[in-house]
């Protein structure tokens, strides 16, 4: 890949002869994050210093979301404080890099209106960070291709994201894994109809990004020591009205099984026994290398390998979530009895405005159909109120499915009107009013609070692995973890009171505890063993 003329910068004779210290702050979702890692191995590989703190820094990444307009003004707010680094008097910074979803969207626009922004890097040229740090490539990395450096997860800055509100061969092991992109045929019809065209996007790049980052490429792990994300595709096809994410990252594409499995073995070789697969619909992997049921091989492969505790993978389509996924759930203990699959609503002429499909009843199925063959399951799932042509009694309808549905987890979005979407066209009289919009999130998510209640209370008593995370992010006096049933970072928590016949934890590790005490959406555990 060529990069754009704002990422040729020469490397000067001064970076050249000193190591660089880079800083970055990751901001969306854990899809953005494993683009922060890989970024970050990139640099380190090619001789530049990581460092957690941007007074620190000589360089500053800012890998950005551009998902809603809450995650874009968070995603604006950060690049104009990290600006404040290069502007301060003393201040290290020289540099200032703007990545990820908002250069796809406003490539032009961030260097014209930001002018202490020195270069961007979209979603589709990872690789194209040396250039714009100023670095040299120095070659393929040939061992230790993930590294885990010292208190690894405080190299990167994570501000708690607006998106969690209730993720060709270059000379630097940056690589794509097959020559030529395949894709779905739903992905070549909808390219057809326009579905991925920015023609209206002033400064975007005509072409798509066409990424995807292997076993073999560098990577810097920034999560806790026993977890790590692995992206198993990226880029969508779907044709949901109220979403860009098709613009910013492209068509749908699967990486390689092998290549998959073989950084699983990276990763448990150097320590990670929790490992969460992720990419815009994991239920569509596979689809475009010809295989049936990929998902469910892809499972199959990487839960029997030696030293893994944990498995599980997030963001499936309803539809999608077949017999035999469920199956290969329920076969596999080290699989996480979690299933992550955003419905977005249950009035079916509101999924039909959404292009989604379904409705109410077909979800109560799918719903009865996962706990009837993966016995325990926890079910998480997302909707979006105040989407144009919401009706009181489409939200009513909504309310309805949540009592009876009575999801495990579940998190409210407010509809963002996003230009490029297309549900942005529809009529302006078809648009709900602000005020009832964030009325209606209140309502639903004070009936979730209810249901939550009474699900958590149906915990006390149960014994369940436990992996300790560290001191309580809301009191020194208590520390925190999460079982098999809470996916990394947005879930509730699980808190602990009682070390057992443990005079210290020690983060990063299981244990066997009860629970013994319950709230709306935490609960609170000993530790037995």
């Amino acid at each position: 890949m060529t990069p754009p003329a704002t990422l040729d910068i020469q490397p000067t004779e001064t970076a050249a002869a000193t190591r660089p210290k880079v800083g970055f702050v990751s901001l969306g979702c854990p899809k953005n994050l494993v683009d922060s890692e890989v970024m970050m191995g990139m640099l380190h590989h090619n001789g530049a210093q990581l460092t957690p703190d941007a007074e620190d820094a000589d360089i500053i990444v800012v890998n950005t979301c551009s998902f809603i307009d809450s995650a874009k003004q968070e995603s604006v707010n950060t690049i104009l404080e990290m600006a404040k680094h290069k502007l301060a008097a003393g201040g290290k910074a020289r540099r200032l890099i703007v990545a990820g979803c908002l250069v796809e969207r406003y490539r032009d626009e961030i260097q014209k209106n930001i002018p202490e922004v020195d270069a961007v890097v979209g979603t589709g040229e990872l690789e194209a960070i040396l250039a714009a740090a100023g670095l040299t490539p120095t070659g393929h990395a040939k061992n230790g291709l993930f590294n885990i450096l010292p208190q690894g997860s405080e190299l990167v800055s994570r501000a708690p994201s607006a998106v969690h509100q209730h993720s060709h061969p270059t000379e630097v092991g940056a690589q794509l894994e097959i020559e030529a992109i395949p894709s779905r045929p739903e992905g070549a019809a909808r390219e057809q109809s326009g579905r991925f065209s920015r023609e209206a996007w002033d400064g975007a790049v005509s072409t798509l990004p066409e990424y995807l980052y292997s076993d073999e490429t560098p990577r810097i792990l920034t999560t806790p020591r026993a977890s790590a994300y692995i992206k198993i595709a990226e880029g969508c096809d779907h044709p949901c009205t109220f979403c860009i994410i098709p613009q910013l990252r492209g068509k749908f594409r699967s990486r390689r099984m092998g290549s998959i499995v073989a950084e699983a073995q990276n990763l448990i070789a150097q320590g990670v026994r929790e490992i969460t697969l992720i990419g815009q619909d994991t239920t569509c992997y596979g689809e475009d290398l010809g295989l049936k049921e990929g998902l469910a091989q892809l499972l199959d492969a990487l839960a029997v390998l030696p030293g893994l505790r944990w498995l599980r993978f997030l963001y499936t389509y309803p539809n999608k979530v077949t017999t035999r996924l469920l199956e290969t759930m329920a076969k596999h203990d080290t699989i996480a009895k979690y299933l992550d699959v955003p419905l977005q609503h249950a009035s079916p002429a509101v999924l039909k405005t959404m292009k989604r499909g379904g409705n109410a009843q077909i979800f109560l199925d799918l719903i009865a159909k996962a706990r009837r063959i993966v016995p325990g399951i926890v079910i998480r799932t997302s909707f979006i109120v105040g989407f144009p042509s919401e009706t009181e009694a489409d939200f009513e309808l909504l309310c309805d499915f949540v009592r009876e549905a009575e999801i495990d987890w579940l998190g409210v979005f407010t509809y963002s009107d996003e230009e490029g979407a297309a549900a942005f066209e529809l009529a302006p009289e078809l648009k709900v009013p602000k005020r009832t919009i964030e009325a209606r999130r209140r309502k639903l998510m004070k009936l979730q609070q209810k249901i939550s209640t009474r699900s958590k209370a149906a915990w006390v008593g149960r014994e369940i692995d436990l992996l300790v995370e560290g001191p309580s992010e809301e009191t020194d006096l208590l520390w925190q973890g999460r079982t098999p049933l809470h996916a990394p970072e947005i879930d509730g928590k699980v808190l602990i009171n009682d070390f057992g016949p443990h005079e210290a934890l020690v983060p990063g590790t299981f244990y066997r505890a009860e629970i013994t005490e319950s709230h709306d959406y935490d609960v609170v555990a000993r530790i037995l063993d």
